[in-house]
Formats: C-alpha cells, sequence, structure tokens
C-alpha cells in the first residue's frame, strides 16, 4: 500500500474518537429536530382547543343569560268553549264592573293598547258606531286597556265615545284573558298589550277569540259573530 492510501485511511477510522463523535452529533441533531416538529403541533392543537372550549363556554354563558333575562310571554291558554274569567275593575265615570253584571247576556271585549292612539281611536271610534247594533244582538260592549281612569275619560271626551272603557293597571284582567304579553318594535322587545277581541256567549264561556288585531273592518266581523251566536 502507499504512503498516501496509508494517510487517507488513517484520517477518519471508523473507530476513531472523531467518527463517533460525528455520529453522536447527528444522531442529537436529528433527535431535536424530532422533538421539535413533535412540539409544534401539539402545542398549536392545545391552542386552538383552549380558544374552541372558550368559544363553546362564552357561547353557553350567552344562551343562558339570554333565556334568563326573556320576558315572560302572555298566557295565551285561553281557549274558545272555556268559561271567561271573572273580573272586578273600574271604568270610567268611577263605577266597577264585574263579569257578573253580564251574567245572561252576550259580552265584547276588545283590549286597545293605548288610550288616544291612532288604531286603538279608530277601534274604539268602530265599535260606538256600532254600539246601538250590538244592543239590538243583545251583545254588550267594554274596551281594556292598561290606562289610568283619567286617561280613559279624557280619551272618551276627546273623541265622544260611547263604551265603558275599563281600567286595568295591574294587568290583571289582560293576563287571564291573553291580552298581555312579549311585543317586538324597531328591533326591540318588551311586554305589552297585545290586541285582542274576546266575545262570551250568554252562557258566559268564550265563543270567539281574536288575537293580533287588524282594526280595519274588525269591529264589523265582531257584530256579525254576535249575530250569528
Amino acid at each position: 500500500m502507499s504512503k498516501k492510501s496509508q494517510k487517507k485511511s488513517s484520517k477518519a477510522p471508523s473507530g476513531s474518537p472523531t467518527a463517533k463523535k460525528n455520529t453522536l452529533k447527528a444522531r442529537a441533531s436529528t433527535q431535536t429536530k424530532s422533538a421539535k416538529t413533535q412540539r409544534t403541533p401539539a402545542s398549536k392543537s392545545a391552542g386552538t382547543l383552549a380558544k374552541a372550549g372558550s368559544h363553546k363556554a362564552a357561547s353557553k354563558q350567552l344562551n343562558s343569560s339570554k333565556s334568563a333575562s326573556a320576558p315572560a310571554t302572555a298566557k295565551a291558554g285561553l281557549a274558545e268553549g272555556q268559561k271567561a274569567p271573572a273580573f272586578r275593575l273600574p271604568r270610567d265615570g268611577g263605577d266597577v264592573v264585574t263579569l257578573a253584571d253580564y251574567a245572561g247576556r252576550k259580552l265584547v271585549l276588545f283590549f286597545y293598547p293605548r288610550a288616544d292612539t291612532p288604531g286603538c281611536t279608530r277601534e274604539a271610534i268602530d265599535f260606538t258606531r256600532l254600539a246601538g247594533a250590538f244592543a239590538a244582538a243583545g251583545t254588550a260592549v267594554l274596551g281594556i286597556s292598561a290606562d289610568p281612569l283619567k286617561a280613559q275619560e279624557k280619551f272618551r271626551d276627546k273623541h265622544g265615545l260611547g263604551v265603558p272603557l275599563i281600567s286595568d293597571e295591574q294587568h290583571e284582567m289582560l293576563e287571564a284573558y291573553g291580552a298581555w304579553g312579549e311585543k317586538s318594535m324597531y328591533g326591540k322587545s318588551f311586554l305589552g298589550i297585545l290586541r285582542t277581541t274576546i266575545l262570551v256567549g250568554a252562557d258566559g264561556k268564550v265563543a270567539r277569540i281574536w288575537r293580533n288585531v287588524r282594526v280595519d273592518g274588525h269591529a264589523d266581523a265582531v257584530l256579525e259573530a254576535a249575530r250569528s251566536l
């Protein structure tokens, strides 16, 4: 063997310390890269799971908060054929009105949101216009809202209304007849009077219910129902 060949072969024999050192460095480098590769997705996955968990928790909190703050809905359990709920409330003029006052007679109860507003005014005027026809059909008519008596009397005098107006400031009758509940306007929800009309038969039972009333032509439709009862 030549001297040059001996020198080349003697530089890095497989069993030399230099070769072992290089091999250890290569292994360490490979292990470090492998560890980094394994750790990185794990941390990202943990972060993703944490975000997903917090999002679910927030959704539950929002849902529970929404349900907790949601206003109560109307007691719409009153149905045709059921006995009309009793009531005793003040009316314009200072008298007190009860359901028993109309025993043996047909009775129309129209619930309106607020005195002297456009829709309520038209409705009250229409029932006043037909007051004689209702009387001829053996039917009494009462208007009910949550306005105080002074507001009801001012409403009556301003428009010459000829039907008694009941004041239910505590919403007891309104709730009993399903005329009080959740409403919405301009994207906001609130509790208020739902325009509703109830026709009570001479037997004291609910004969007809009109909910979400549209004022135009409504009084005439109620009169026809009272005549056919």
